[in-house]
């Protein structure tokens, strides 16, 4: 078929050589043009078409399940000048499956797979400071040990902190007689002649130290 178009082509371009009449040159150039195209996509080799490129799909990450651990609430202690030693009973502890968090002013243990349960134990403040780098975790076949190295030497009265309530408060600390001294002066901007006179006498003893300011106005 390709020789066929060759031939018709040259055979075309003979005619177009000799064609007069412009509309019979018009046809003869289309057709001479057609024809090179037919030939030219004869020439070139077909491509094969590519199979489109997989998109790889992300693998996620399973999420670890969230570990539940029942409160340890009840355990004993003691102390002495140095440390304090916290009993709890709890036997099959595995060493190797148990997690310490020490810090300075708190303590958390966790206890993995006792009898297929998660424990913890766990102060979140502490009655005073700790060295963390100095406490541990001693394992006994029926119960453990949580030792902690006290960061100055003195008794607890507790393991968790409580507010020391002898400390007096910011209300009380202030001066009794500012208020005093406020109302005096309102009395003495709103009074008459007299009650500024009887005012301003009090004021005076008082800073003589001769009277209470507020005698007789209790």
């Amino acid at each position: 078929m390709a020789n066929e178009s060759a031939l018709d082509l040259e055979e075309l371009r003979h005619l177009q050589s000799i064609a007069k009449r412009p509309r019979v040159v018009s046809l003869i150039n289309a057709e001479i043009s057609n024809l090179e195209k037919l030939l030219q996509e004869a020439a070139v080799p077909a491509v094969p078409s590519q199979a489109p490129t997989p998109i790889p799909t992300p693998v996620k990450a399973p999420v670890a399940p969230a570990v539940n651990y029942s409160a340890l609430s009840t355990f004993s202690w003691d102390q002495d000048g140095d440390k304090v030693k916290i009993y709890i009973s709890l036997p099959g502890v595995d060493k190797e499956k148990l997690d310490a968090d020490f810090k300075p002013m708190s303590v958390d243990v966790k206890f993995h797979g006792v009898d297929g349960k998660n424990y913890r134990f766990t102060i979140p403040k502490l009655h005073k400071e700790i060295v963390p780098e100095n406490c541990k975790v001693i394992v006994k076949p029926t119960r453990v040990i949580i030792s902690l190295l006290k960061a100055s030497k003195g008794n607890w009265l507790d393991l968790n902190y409580k507010e020391d309530k002898s400390k007096p408060s910011m209300d009380k600390e202030k001066d009794p007689m500012s208020g005093i001294m406020d109302l005096m002066k309102n009395m003495y901007e709103e009074g008459d002649e007299e009650m500024k006179k009887t005012i301003a006498k009090a004021w005076t003893d008082a800073r003589t130290g001769k009277s209470d300011p507020m005698k007789g106005y209790r």
